[in-house]
């Protein structure tokens, strides 16, 4: 009979990253555009999220071709998680004034190359984590769609997003190289930011993002170049400081397109 601890490490992520990069798009989406669909797309995200870990224990016993007690168990929480996450999405297709569902078509790509990656055991790579990550900010836009947000500003959010979950990954692995005694490449980590502030500078300037968004990178890379100076941190106070930083950039980003700023 599985024990309660056996059945929480099958049933909760064992990964804390992952609350931050699925609340931080429900987050800006329902800042930026608040309706009863953003509330479904949200919880069908959250859902989504809980999927991921009993969704891979299967797939990756699949792969190996062996069925054990917790492979049960990992399936009954994945029917019931995905099935949440369906409930959640058809309710949006009840609610909805625009066409959620282009930003899930369109964050297809990353999630399959996450799902594969977790089969294989591979979830950890700068690219799985990447992909991961950025398929989950497809939610803002979801919600921002569903709104009857226009496109470009629906995708500039993701943009946004994007450009922060890639530089926030990269001073992640770097924090831990330096916690481990490794070098930590500051000037590499501090390039990938200032092209993320480019990048959402870029789309600012064609009107897709609000300009608190590029606000919001700029202190991300202030926030990351002081955190670089500073004596190394243990894995979960980088992991804290993360979540808060990435709270600021999905309040600052939704407040910006809310507020037309």
């Amino acid at each position: 009979m599985a024990t309660v601890t056996s059945i929480r490490s099958v049933a909760l992520p064992t990964e804390h990253g992952g609350w931050g990069f699925t609340l931080e798009p429900i987050i800006l989406g329902l800042l930026a555009a608040p309706t009863a669909t953003g509330w479904e797309l949200g919880v069908a995200a959250i859902a989504v999220l809980l999927a991921r870990r009993p969704v891979k224990l299967v797939s990756t016993d699949l792969v190996r071709r062996r069925w054990l007690p917790r492979s049960r168990v990992a399936l009954g929480f994945a029917v019931l998680y995905g099935s949440i996450a369906i409930a959640g999405v058809l309710g949006a297709f009840v609610t909805e004034t625009g066409p959620f569902w282009w930003a899930y078509l369109a964050a297809i790509p990353f999630a399959l190359y996450a799902l594969r990656a977790d089969a294989h055991s591979r979830n950890r790579t700068l690219v799985a984590e990447t992909a991961g990550a950025i398929a989950m900010g497809s939610t803002a836009t979801a919600i921002a769609l569903g709104a009857g947000m226009a496109w470009p500003q629906a995708f500039g959010l993701w943009l946004v997003l994007a450009a922060r979950d890639v530089a926030a990954i990269i001073l992640a692995r770097a924090q831990i190289r330096r916690l481990k005694g490794g070098e930590a490449h500051t000037g590499k980590v501090l390039a990938v930011h200032l092209g993320a502030i480019t990048l959402v500078a870029a789309g600012a300037a064609m009107g897709a993002v609000p300009v608190a968004g590029v606000a919001a990178i700029v202190l991300l890379t202030a926030v990351s170049a002081w955190s670089l100076a500073r004596p190394p941190v243990p894995a979960k106070t980088v992991g804290w400081t993360q979540m808060a930083v990435g709270l600021m950039v999905a309040v600052l980003t939704g407040w910006g397109a809310h507020a037309g700023w």
